[in-house]
């Protein structure tokens, strides 16, 4: 074979810098929208995320063990073409068959609850829960929001807390309930809504007696935070309820008891947010804390119903002592 006809094998040829510097971009563009793809859609289905209503056509009390005349169903136009639906559930032993029958009960003096539940459910799953809280002697009041049971709307801390405060005032004046008689009981995202509305009303001048929050969180920010932190969510949130920004100013007592083993509202949640209260309330009464070791965020109750009916006896007290008539 000659020098000419010798072959050499053809050399590989390198990708340059270059086109690994391009091939690295575009996969970190199609990185990039995939990631502002899930924030969009995040954001565009947040409320799908965070409330969980419970439909019903119509919540008979009956259904749900009440003697006749106990729980009275409740109606409130809180917008033209908005009428929200609850109960008011009265003490053991009493009952009222009609409006003017319920404002006798009402103007006993009796300590009055207004109950804001968490973010699933209806008032119809609350009901064993709203028995035992009436026994202490007490009317509770519990309205299901909007989108929930059988009320129209959707959902949002917006329309949340105006029917809060529309409730409120129609509970205060036209059934003529003393600010100093209510205690706002707020469950989980129940709490945000109760701490805005006692944050408004301490402002305002006309404070409730108390404030009892049940598994509470800081703000839905922080949860999410914790959740996703991946996620720019302190920019993504529509509704943000933050009640860490909301506690201090609140002027009545405060009591909050929280599961340590709360694996959806981490129990630091709730030690944050006492630490953003007040010491103690305009009158002088110490903010409470009280831990539930072994519970969760939805057995608190059941697991501590004798350390929870307590703490609202407790706050309970200066009410039922400002009316002991006088000699």
């Amino acid at each position: 074979m000659s020098q000419s006809e010798i072959t050499t094998p053809i050399e590989k040829k390198r990708a340059s810098p270059r086109s690994w510097q391009n091939r690295l971009g575009r996969i970190l563009l199609l990185i990039l929208i995939f990631y502002v793809g899930i924030i969009l859609l995040l954001t565009l289905i947040q409320r799908k995320l965070i409330y969980h209503p419970t439909k019903a056509a119509t919540l008979n009390a009956k259904d749900w063990g009440f003697t006749e005349g106990r729980c009275l169903p409740m109606i409130f136009e809180v917008e033209p073409g908005y009428t929200l639906h609850g109960w008011h559930v009265l003490p053991p032993s009493h009952q009222a068959l009609n409006r003017e029958e319920q404002q006798q009960e009402l103007d006993s003096e009796r300590p009055v609850i207004i109950y804001y539940p968490g973010n699933a459910g209806h008032r119809g799953y609350r009901a064993d829960q709203l028995k035992r809280l009436s026994s202490l002697n007490a009317d509770i009041f519990l309205i299901d929001y909007r989108g929930y049971a059988e009320n129209p709307g959707s959902p949002s801390e917006q329309a949340y807390l105006h029917d809060a405060r529309f409730i409120w005032d129609a509970l205060v004046e036209e059934y003529q309930i003393e600010p100093a008689r209510i205690i706002l009981l707020g469950e989980s995202l129940g709490g945000g809504i109760a701490t805005a509305l006692a944050n408004q009303l301490s402002q305002e001048g006309t404070a409730p007696a108390g404030l009892f929050l049940q598994a509470p969180f800081s703000s839905l920010v922080a949860i999410a935070g914790e959740r996703f932190p991946w996620l720019p969510v302190d920019w993504m949130m529509a509704d943000r309820f933050p009640s860490i920004e909301r506690i201090p100013e609140v002027t009545c007592s405060i009591t909050i008891i929280h599961g340590r083993q709360d694996s959806i509202i981490p129990f630091a949640q709730a030690q944050q947010l006492f630490e953003a209260a007040p010491d103690h309330s305009s009158d002088r009464i110490s903010k409470t804390f009280i831990e539930i070791p072994g519970a969760g965020h939805n057995d608190i109750f059941m697991m501590a119903e004798t350390e929870y009916l307590r703490a609202l006896e407790k706050m309970f007290k200066p009410i039922r002592q400002k009316n002991i008539p006088k000699p």
